[in-house]
């Protein structure tokens, strides 16, 4: 029966993103972005965290909102998340009052549909083999995208990490905030608990969410240190909201 469900919840997807990422790329051409974005791309990932809820059984609980908010009143904010699963993707753009922005391989755009639409959506696409050029390019594109009031979202990690475990986090996030004077939201998320990397099967319950306060880099901190305590609150708030994923 979990098997089925969450064959269904794929279905869903896979059907209806077909005409959904049609009618953004043409609307990109020709509406304003925030129309595409808050009219078109935004309600398609609201349905897929949907059927996710009822059709796979996957209930989300956040709590922290208003650091989001709060960190958002004059500031450029680069969202920095744990990144467990592809849960992560779709729910942060479905709940965030403001545009988001990933920084993605530039590979992804040429998924059909799907990644089509993340190339019309002006987000940072990044080519790894380019290091230096592409650090430099996420550097000027995320400072011009978070003057137009979006959110720039990293996985520091990387990769997905499996539930309880915890990965080399890598500087470019507080890279990026020394550079354009962001403040970092850090953000821990259980998503693993249902939905676990590397598997299509949901296994139904709830997964928390935790917002944390807005980091902003210290005078004389460099992107290492900074990052650190963005990774010290991530990891400490995981063995709270997850703490049975952390016994071993």
């Amino acid at each position: 029966m979990l098997a089925i469900r969450s064959l269904l919840v794929f279905l869903i997807m896979a059907v209806t993103v077909i005409p959904i990422g049609s009618i953004l790329v043409v609307s990109s051409f020709i509406a304003p972005y925030r129309v595409t974005y808050f009219w078109i791309g935004r309600p398609w990932l609201q349905l897929a965290m949907a059927a996710t809820r009822y059709v796979g059984g996957v209930r989300t609980k956040v709590s922290g909102y208003q650091n989001l908010l709060d960190a958002a009143d004059g500031n450029r904010v680069i969202v920095c998340s744990k990144h467990q699963s592809t849960l992560e993707t779709f729910l942060y753009p479905s709940i965030m009052t403001n545009p988001v922005a990933y920084v993605y391989k530039k590979e992804l755009r040429w998924v059909p549909f799907f990644g089509w639409s993340i190339g019309r959506l002006q987000m940072v696409p990044i080519d790894r083999s380019a290091r230096g050029d592409a650090w430099q390019r996420v550097a000027t594109i995320g400072a011009k995208l978070m003057d137009q009031g979006k959110w720039i979202i990293m996985f520091p990690e990387g990769t997905r990490a499996a539930r309880g475990d915890q990965r080399l986090y890598k500087s470019g996030a507080a890279r990026l905030a020394l550079e354009t004077g962001a403040v970092v939201v850090p953000i821990a998320a259980a998503t693993g608990r249902c939905w676990p990397r590397k598997t299509w099967r949901f296994i139904p319950g709830e997964v928390d969410i935790s917002i944390g306060p807005a980091l902003k880099a210290e005078e004389g901190e460099d992107a290492i240190a900074f990052m650190k305590r963005v990774e010290t609150w991530i990891e400490t708030e995981m063995r709270i909201i997850d703490a049975q994923a952390y016994l071993d």
